[in-house]
């Protein structure tokens, strides 16, 4: 089963933007993801992985009469914002549980584990049986 691994920052956290860490933080967050893609590969699990640029970059795009309507961001009611993802291919939702620990994990300032909250979602390869 495929899991999709949603890297979120929150102003309700007391995580510092990591535009605030020193570089030195940045450069170990960064192998830190970079060797966990590894270790996923290396675990036959791994299927994607991005990272995201900021809110600030964000459009909404919604359809209009003649053309797209966009919008800019950021938004100010958004508390929470997607940094990155995983989509990983495993055999038990224990497992992608597993795997979100340990992303949870990464190296914030000062080297210190970030413990930012990692939501596991399946990725659905058709409807529900239900329907």
């Amino acid at each position: 089963m495929k899991y999709m691994l949603l890297m979120q920052f929150s102003e309700q956290t007391d995580l510092p933007p990591i535009h605030t860490w020193p570089p030195e933080d940045v450069k170990a967050h960064i192998e830190f993801m970079q060797a966990t893609n590894s270790k996923f590969v290396a675990d036959g699990v791994f299927v994607d992985a991005q990272g995201l640029a900021g809110p600030d970059q964000a459009r909404i795009v919604r359809a209009g009469d003649n053309a797209p309507v966009v919008t800019d961001g950021p938004f100010p009611e958004t508390k929470e914002f997607l940094v990155g993802y995983w989509i990983v291919d495993c055999e038990s939702p224990e497992r992608a549980v597993d795997l979100a620990a340990y992303v949870s994990a990464a190296p914030g300032p000062g080297g210190k584990p970030l413990n930012m909250p990692i939501e596991v979602r399946q990725v659905m390869s058709g409807p529900p049986e239900e329907l």
